[in-house]
């Protein structure tokens, strides 16, 4: 059991660490500044550091942590905030934060989060760059509609063919690196055995979802976001809704799980009965991503197994 615990709230400039004898100390976040931080936890016998994941300025305090032998997990921000005010904490100082941080992860026997390996850290840079890329040339396409003066119109396409060029680069790359991995290839060849399943779905998963295959359906769909949240109370029944979890994925197969019913008459028939009772278009939207993530997380398992074995 990790008796000790130091909480750190994250900055792009600090590192704001807090253990639980009361001790409170701010470092750089810069490589000296780690090397402090994982000196000063590691005096005060911290045995484990636990950070927010915090849009990625977190990642090198958090790998560098655990390669000066640190362990460290990495915690939904929203969950922390919503303990503090439960705790009545409502000021919000990067010391308090630090230090609900920390009370949080034991309140919660937090374990630490293993870091990933460094294949799986370039297959995530990668396919969040696509998808930066992709995202560009859509907003640039949509400007054509509205220019007219020439320079400006030969500006746009420029950077649409630059764009273009940087995305059919990244997606060699990334092919390249699940070519390499004999489970990512043979993962590959399972979800796209999927008729509408392409290349960028297949990155997507693996990169922002490497858990798929090792989950039960209830546990991935949950870790998508697509799994509805109960909202009763006494006799009122809510609407149950969505949250949290890897936008990303989910973003994908909102619009992967309409290719796929296309091709997969159980799936169409699925979409079809759910309009028939009237659901909302959003709701059979989630269904069917729903549906398609644990089609492709039981493909994925039943790989998994075959390659253990």
């Amino acid at each position: 059991m990790i008796e000790t615990i130091c909480g750190v709230d994250v900055s792009k400039a600090w590192l704001d660490g807090w253990v639980e004898v009361g001790d409170y100390r701010r470092f750089a976040n810069d490589e000296a500044g780690i090397a402090a931080l994982a000196d000063w936890a590691g005096r005060h016998g911290a045995g484990l550091v636990v950070m927010e994941s915090s849009g990625g300025i977190e990642q090198d305090a958090f790998l560098a942590l655990w390669q000066a032998g640190m362990p460290c997990a990495l915690t939904n921000p929203k969950a922390v905030r919503r303990f503090a005010e439960a705790m009545g904490r409502l000021e919000k100082t990067d010391r308090i934060d630090a230090e609900v941080i920390a009370r949080y992860a034991t309140a919660r026997r937090l374990q630490p989060t293993p870091p990933p390996c460094k294949e799986q850290q370039r297959l995530t840079a990668l396919a969040v760059r696509l998808r930066q890329v992709t995202s560009d040339i859509t907003v640039q396409k949509q400007r054509l509609h509205s220019t007219r003066d020439p320079l400006a119109l030969a500006s746009l396409k420029e950077a649409i063919a630059f764009f273009n060029s940087q995305a059919k680069a990244l997606a060699r790359e990334i092919a390249a690196l699940i070519e390499h991995d004999p489970v990512w290839t043979a993962l590959d060849r399972t979800l796209r055995s999927v008729k509408g399943v392409a290349d960028r779905t297949v990155a997507t998963l693996l990169a922002e979802l490497p858990e798929i295959g090792t989950l039960s359906n209830k546990a991935i769909a949950k870790l998508a976001g697509l799994a509805p949240i109960a909202n009763d109370s006494g006799k009122r029944s809510g609407a149950r809704s969505i949250g949290g979890g890897r936008s990303a994925v989910r973003t994908i197969l909102f619009l992967v799980a309409d290719v796929v019913r296309k091709f997969d008459p159980t799936i169409a028939e699925f979409r079809q009965r759910l309009l028939d009772q009237g659901k909302p278009k959003m709701v059979v939207r989630i269904a069917l991503a729903r549906k398609l993530l644990v089609r492709l997380n039981a493909k994925a398992r039943e790989t998994r197994a075959e390659i253990a074995s």
